[in-house]
């Protein structure tokens, strides 16, 4: 089974597409992921910070330390290339099932069901 990255969203009212930060050297956002099967309806949803290594220094220089998880680091804001990443890495997740496949997204962004019990 293969998924995909099938809708990106910056969690206002401006779409990926049209979203662009006052300072492309300078930013962190928190982007929606949408992945699920290739040839289905619907897919799990995924928060990942896209980010700048200055944006981390300016955001957490006063507390000498910051964790790393979830974080897609590019070295200015560049659209494409934040989608391109996201698509390798989704596309190169493979498993028997969306299940499977989901648990090691999982592992670059925040899953909506991390950490779920059946």
């Amino acid at each position: 089974m293969k998924a995909i990255v099938k809708n990106i969203d910056t969690g206002s009212d401006v779409a990926f597409d049209a979203y662009h930060p006052a300072d492309e050297e300078c930013f962190g956002r928190w982007l929606t992921v949408l992945v699920g099967p290739e040839n289905e309806e619907g897919g799990h949803l995924y928060q990942v910070l896209a980010c700048t290594p200055e944006w981390i220094q300016r955001e957490f220089l006063h507390t000498g330390a910051v964790w790393g998880r979830h974080m897609l680091i590019v070295s200015r804001y560049d659209q494409g290339r934040i989608r391109r990443e996201l698509d390798h890495y989704v596309e190169g997740c493979t498993g028997d099932n969306f299940w499977e496949i989901a648990q090691k997204v999982a592992r670059i962004g925040a899953w909506e069901f991390e950490d779920y019990q059946s």
